[in-house]
């Protein structure tokens, strides 16, 4: 079979696919940087993004689609250079928490990706807007395909639910705990596209 054509003669699908590959292979580049590798920059991100159900090293590794002795490697490095550090859970004290420490936050003010945010920033606000909703459409069905977690901002979930908690703060509705503000903005393991349900609540406005 004849492979499918690059460029300008590509249809839409594998135009899209070629310059995705494109794009991964450019910031793959950028993150050889600082002494880190990729892996280790994702793994500084998420756990400066990740809600209190998700900064464990265990929805670590299904975010970066890792093995878990993988990502237990990346977190020792990460320790070793002082930028992560674990914490027992307060809740389950068999469980481990991850938190950035002070020197990884600072590290993230240098994320070479910010060469990405500057290129998208030139965008018109229509194409920006369009731009992530197909790409997260794409990445949700892709995921769901090769049966992965979908992850999500915790207020773009199905089972948020908005209204107001006696501290200001929203609930959650597969766990029915409530969610702070901050909560709400941060990354979730337990994330369900909007249209899907299974938890207890709903989203509400």
């Amino acid at each position: 079979m004849a492979s499918p054509p690059t460029g300008a003669n590509a249809r839409p699908e594998f135009r899209v696919s070629e310059l995705i590959d494109r794009v991964g292979r450019v910031t793959r580049g950028l993150q050889f940087v600082n002494g880190l590798s990729p892996a280790q920059w994702e793994a500084l991100r998420f756990i400066a993004r990740a809600n209190r159900y998700s900064s464990n090293p265990t929805a670590l590794a299904k975010f970066l689609g890792s093995t878990k002795g993988t990502v237990s490697q990346t977190l020792i490095s990460l320790e070793k250079k002082g930028y992560v550090q674990r914490l027992r859970d307060e809740k389950d004290r068999r469980g481990v928490r991850l938190e950035l420490k002070p020197a990884g936050w600072r590290l993230l003010d240098q994320d070479p990706l910010r060469e990405i945010d500057k290129a998208v920033a030139c965008l018109p606000a229509h194409e920006k807007e369009a731009l992530i909703g197909g790409l997260s459409r794409m990445l949700r069905d892709v995921q769901r395909s090769l049966g992965g977690s979908a992850f999500g901002v915790c207020e773009d979930c199905s089972l948020f639910s908005a209204q107001n908690t006696p501290d200001g703060g929203h609930m959650c509705g597969l766990t029915s705990e409530p969610l702070s503000v901050d909560d709400s903005h941060r990354i979730c393991v337990n994330f369900h596209p909007p249209g899907e349900s299974g938890g207890i609540g709903s989203k509400t406005k």
